[in-house]
């Protein structure tokens, strides 16, 4: 369908979930000298302006990144995230952050952006977008990256072309616009075809909590399969309802780094005090076993 454009919605509680757990397994996958492979199966446009049209109409990111960004209470699992806006917002040229300061945020990054931020020389991505647009502006955003392959093409059959990486280390997401329902189960059995490739690499499926039973069914297909070390994190900011639109947010994550359960323990509360309200809940959950 390819209407989806996350401009709209950079910045917003779904990506304060999503890109701070991102950045927790890049820091960690960093911490060896060894190189490791990142793989975005639905990259977007890498970077958003903030000012411009798409952001403004929504102000979801008001309701988001803004509400912590300055935050000095923060907790120290949210540093990598928020030194790393932070540091992009330092200029509003994103690809070439200054030394001057700004207390406005003018950009904000997509999961590439973030990738970008961590990855060294020894490190490669691989990145697949199919909308036209975004795929322009992630080649722009691209430019000056090293060892960065971006594809326009279908992200789900990338990612399986692509395992295992050569260095045997790799972090990959999976985060579709699910514009379609089939992309609930889609994504899902990606992964574990990745898995029965790769068994050792870390996934990240992010997903949107729109309709319960949809969840429910990603949690079945998993479950039924034969992937180990399934942590499932959820952040809803109201209760489940047949209404139309997303009241909550995921992330089922296979081969999480080891303290990323206590890293979450610190992170939902605290985005539930910030971000949240009185309807608003989380869960923390070891969906299938090691």
């Amino acid at each position: 369908m390819l209407s989806y454009r996350h401009a709209f919605h950079a910045g917003n509680f779904a990506d304060v979930l999503k890109h701070s757990v991102l950045s927790l397994i890049l820091d960690y996958m960093t911490r060896k000298e060894k190189g490791f492979c990142y793989i975005d199966s639905h990259s977007g446009a890498g970077m958003y302006q903030l000012a411009d049209a798409y952001a403004q109409k929504t102000g979801e990111y008001k309701d988001g990144i803004a509400k912590i960004i300055n935050d000095e209470n923060a907790p120290e699992a949210l540093e990598p995230y928020l030194s790393l806006i932070n540091s992009l917002n330092l200029s509003s040229n994103a690809s070439e952050p200054s030394t001057d300061t700004s207390d406005e945020l003018e950009v904000y990054p997509g999961s590439p952006g973030i990738a970008k931020a961590f990855v060294r020389r020894q490190d490669s991505s691989h990145l697949f977008e199919l909308h036209p647009t975004d795929f322009q502006h992630l080649e722009d955003f691209c430019q000056r990256w090293r060892k960065v392959f971006v594809k326009q093409s279908d992200g789900y059959k990338g990612v399986l072309g692509l395992l295992p990486p050569p260095s045997r280390r790799g972090v990959v997401l999976i985060d579709p616009p699910y514009e379609l329902k089939e992309d609930y189960q889609k994504a899902v059995k990606t992964i574990i075809k990745a898995y029965t490739k790769f068994s050792t690499g870390t996934y990240i499926l992010w997903y949107p909590v729109v309709k319960r039973e949809l969840v429910e069914q990603m949690e079945r297909d998993f479950t039924d399969s034969d992937v180990k070390n399934l942590l499932k994190v959820e952040f809803c900011m109201a209760a489940d309802t047949d209404e139309y639109g997303m009241t909550g947010t995921g992330l089922f994550i296979v081969n999480p780094p080891w303290q990323l359960t206590a890293q979450l323990e610190e992170i939902l509360p605290y985005m539930k005090a910030k971000l949240g309200t009185d309807a608003t809940s989380y869960t923390l959950k070891q969906l299938i076993a090691e």
